[in-house]
C-alpha cells in the first residue's frame, strides 16, 4: 500500500508560482514513475505531467508545457510540481499519482495509476 499526501496549494495572482509537494510512505518511489493530474470544479481530471523513476524522462500536458516542471527526490520519497506563470485556467484541485508499472512510456492517463494522494487545492485570481 502506498500514502499520498499533496502540500503546497494555495492562493495566487496571476503570473504567480507556488510548488506542490507529494510525499509518499508505504513504499519507496524510486523505481516508479509518478504523476500529476488535475481537476477543475465541473470537468473531468485531467494529466499535467508524469516523471520517470530516474527522472530523465518528462512528460506534460501541452497546457502547461513550459511553465511547469516535475521533479523527485528520490531519497526524500518526494515529487514536486514547480508551477510558474500561473493562469486563472490553472486554478483545480491537484492531484498526485503512483505508478506501479516501470513503464518506458510514461503514462497520460488516470486509469494508469494505482494510488492516489487526496488532493491539494490551487487557485489563481485575475
Amino acid at each position: 500500500q502506498v500514502q499520498l499526501v499533496e502540500s503546497g496549494g494555495g492562493l495566487v495572482q496571476a503570473g504567480g508560482s507556488l510548488r506542490l509537494s507529494c510525499a509518499a510512505s508505504g513504499r519507496t518511489l524510486s523505481n516508479y514513475p509518478m504523476g500529476w493530474f488535475r481537476q477543475a470544479p465541473g470537468k473531468e481530471r485531467e494529466f499535467v505531467a508524469a516523471i520517470s523513476w530516474s527522472g530523465v524522462k518528462t512528460s506534460y500536458a501541452d497546457s502547461v508545457k513550459g511553465r511547469f516542471t516535475i521533479s523527485r527526490d528520490n531519497a526524500l520519497n518526494t515529487v514536486y510540481l514547480q508551477m510558474n506563470s500561473l493562469k486563472p485556467e490553472d486554478t483545480a484541485v491537484y492531484y498526485c499519482a503512483f505508478d506501479r508499472v516501470p513503464r518506458t512510456v510514461l503514462a497520460r492517463t488516470g486509469k494508469q495509476y494505482d494510488y492516489w494522494g487526496q488532493g491539494t487545492q490551487v487557485t489563481v485570481s485575475s
